[in-house]
């Protein structure tokens, strides 16, 4: 039996192989997606992200029990640990924080470092995914780095973006600054037992009103007043805001049901066809430029190119005119 048959199979250790394999880009690995992909498309895939010590481990722990909880269903979570810009390396620690998830067989977690990758994800995060995907795994948690101001590659991968918030980290309206609110499909505010989770939450319902403006809210003599705008479209989603505290499992429940709420959203509009078309046509597009730069790599001379790089570095050519240079003067 080959190795991707083992996976659709079910094999466990098949599929710690497998996902070696494709992370690693080697050969087999290519050979598997592609043998793999025609059994794709069934999970449900939810992206978890959001600024550092918002609890974001915490929180894909809880949700996973939750999702197993008395169901057949099979979860995955893909955690991407940030790298050393020096070493390379990277802890991979969220295992640790997910030691209640141990011995189900019925949940698989695979750490992988993010290699250098801007935007919260690794590289071959959506290989990955799809590997999950074909083995059967219905619920697929990619959990990002602490996600910052342009980290949002996450909303690109995901049919369910969950953004997590927490009070205390600082200025409430930290978050609208950094703009990961607008790919937001869940708003959860984690860690809503420590002070100021209500400047948090008023903050975040303030946000959620300038980007859907149910109602124009303003103020008129030092008084706050409202007044009612047209109604939104029956097909626009409107955020919820949940609040939870992960390391006691409180509010759980509620963001399973937001979820739920959203992935039926996304069937009864017609999104989740249009996320997942724009899914695979990013991933299409990254892997098209990944191709014409090896291509480009492999037909240049490395004498031309470094003396290129020097003309830059001189100040003779600029970086523009250089790539005009090296595109149209090498052999093909």
């Amino acid at each position: 039996m080959s190795l991707t048959e083992s996976v659709l199979a079910g094999n466990r250790l098949a599929l710690a192989r497998l996902l070696t394999q494709v992370e690693n880009d080697s050969p087999e690995g290519r050979r598997a997606l592609a043998e793999l992909f025609p059994h794709t498309g069934r999970a449900h895939l939810i992206g978890i992200t959001g600024a550092p010590g918002t609890g974001k481990s915490s929180l894909v722990n809880q949700l996973a029990l939750h999702y197993r909880k008395g169901t057949d269903r099979k979860v995955a979570i893909v955690a991407v640990d940030p790298s050393s810009p020096f070493t390379g390396g990277a802890v991979l620690g969220d295992r640790v924080r997910m030691r209640d998830l141990s011995g189900d067989s019925g949940i698989f977690i695979r750490s992988m470092a993010a290699r250098g990758s801007l935007g919260g994800i690794a590289k071959k995060t959506a290989a990955l995914v799809q590997v999950f995907d074909a083995a059967g795994y219905e619920i697929i948690i990619i959990e990002t780095v602490g996600a910052g101001q342009s980290e949002v590659d996450v909303a690109r991968l995901a049919h369910t973006t969950v953004v997590v918030e927490a009070p205390g980290l600082g200025d409430e309206i930290q978050a609208i600054k950094a703009g990961i609110l607008e790919i937001a499909d869940v708003l959860v505010i984690n860690k809503a037992d420590r002070p100021g989770v209500e400047n948090t939450e008023r903050a975040l319902r303030s946000t959620l009103e300038l980007a859907h403006p149910a109602r124009r809210v303003f103020r008129h003599h030092g008084q706050t007043m409202s007044v009612s705008a047209p109604a939104i479209d029956s097909t626009t989603w409107i955020p919820p805001i949940n609040k939870t505290v992960a390391t006691e499992g409180k509010g759980i429940a509620a963001v399973i049901a937001s979820i739920a709420k959203h992935v039926e959203h996304l069937r009864q509009s017609g999104d989740w066809a249009a996320r997942d078309r724009a899914r695979l046509e990013s991933e299409m597009e990254t892997l098209l430029r990944e191709a014409l730069l090896d291509r480009f790599f492999a037909s240049v001379q490395q004498v031309k190119y470094e003396e290129t790089i020097e003309k830059v570095i001189n100040r003779n050519i600029s970086p523009y005119e250089a790539v005009k240079y090296l595109l149209n003067g090498k052999q093909v």
